[in-house]
């Protein structure tokens, strides 16, 4: 299901910033793997947050070969801290990093994110959610702690991916239950974020529907 009518979505890709040249070798990497990356109408968001936000140090819960990071590093991050499962994927992002000299600013750990981040200490300001959907609300709660105040929180895959949408629309809209995890969990975990983030008094939440929807949440507490 397309959030967007055809003209927005022609649109925002008309206007959108242009890929450097090692964006553009991972984007015609990420399509001859088949593998999602946020594009780069979610990327000028994520640069522009980097940006707004001063941001010194971010922290990525799953980043591939690191595409996402190249647009919070144009934002003027100070560094990223990726983190993916895959071996081969974390290494071609160390060599698109190198390619691209930005690898004093940016650190691959390979491995579970959600193990990684226990070894990192905060303030972070800015911090991606875009590994396993059902593990999006643990991320959140886990890595909450180590945001600053004004510091943001962004939530890939809210409106499209591996996710049926149309149920998430009569959750929220109509009070319809989710789907059971061992129905769709993908959708379920983004459900069980959404309202997280929408419930919790120590931020403020906007969902953007550019790339595959993105939950923006800034801490206020």
């Amino acid at each position: 299901m397309d959030v967007l009518t055809d003209p927005a979505r022609r649109f925002l890709a008309a206007t959108a910033p242009e890929h450097t040249p090692v964006q553009a070798e991972m984007a015609d990497l990420a399509d001859e793997w088949g593998f999602p990356i946020i594009g780069p109408e979610a990327g000028a968001v994520l640069r522009l947050l980097a940006r707004l936000t001063d941001a010194d140090r971010v922290f990525e819960f799953g980043s591939g070969f690191g595409y996402s990071a190249t647009w919070f590093l144009r934002g003027g991050a100070g560094s990223v801290v990726c983190t993916e499962f895959d071996a081969d994927e974390a290494e071609r992002g160390v060599a698109f990093a190198d390619e691209g000299g930005y690898a004093d600013r940016v650190t691959f750990e390979v491995g579970d994110a959600m193990e990684t981040i226990d070894r990192y200490d905060g303030p972070f300001d800015v911090v991606l959610i875009d590994h396993q959907k059902g593990r999006y609300a643990d991320a959140y709660r886990t890595v909450l702690p180590k945001v600053r105040t004004g510091g943001v929180i962004v939530a890939d895959n809210v409106t499209r991916g591996p996710i049926d949408f149309e149920a998430l629309v009569a959750h929220f809209e109509a009070g319809e239950p989710l789907p059971d995890d061992a129905v769709d969990g993908e959708t379920r975990g983004i459900g069980e974020y959404v309202g997280t983030v929408r419930s919790d008094d120590a931020v403020e939440t906007a969902v953007l529907p550019v790339g595959s929807g993105i939950a923006v949440s800034t801490v206020v507490r």
